[in-house]
């Protein structure tokens, strides 16, 4: 829940302070943490390091 409340509190940041050039950095940031937690679980991780 904690997680939740940490994006439900920037999403509301975002709406109100009008920074929505913000968001496709917010984004991206999130995607590639999840690209670096799911690579460690997989057996795809040697082909996601050549990417980088």
């Amino acid at each position: 829940m904690g997680k939740l409340s940490i994006l439900k509190e920037l999403w509301g940041f975002l709406k109100v302070r009008k920074r929505w050039w913000l968001a496709p950095i917010v984004i991206v940031l999130i995607l590639l943490g999840a690209l670096i937690i799911f690579s460690q679980q997989s057996s795809v991780a040697p082909f996601i390091y050549t990417l980088f």
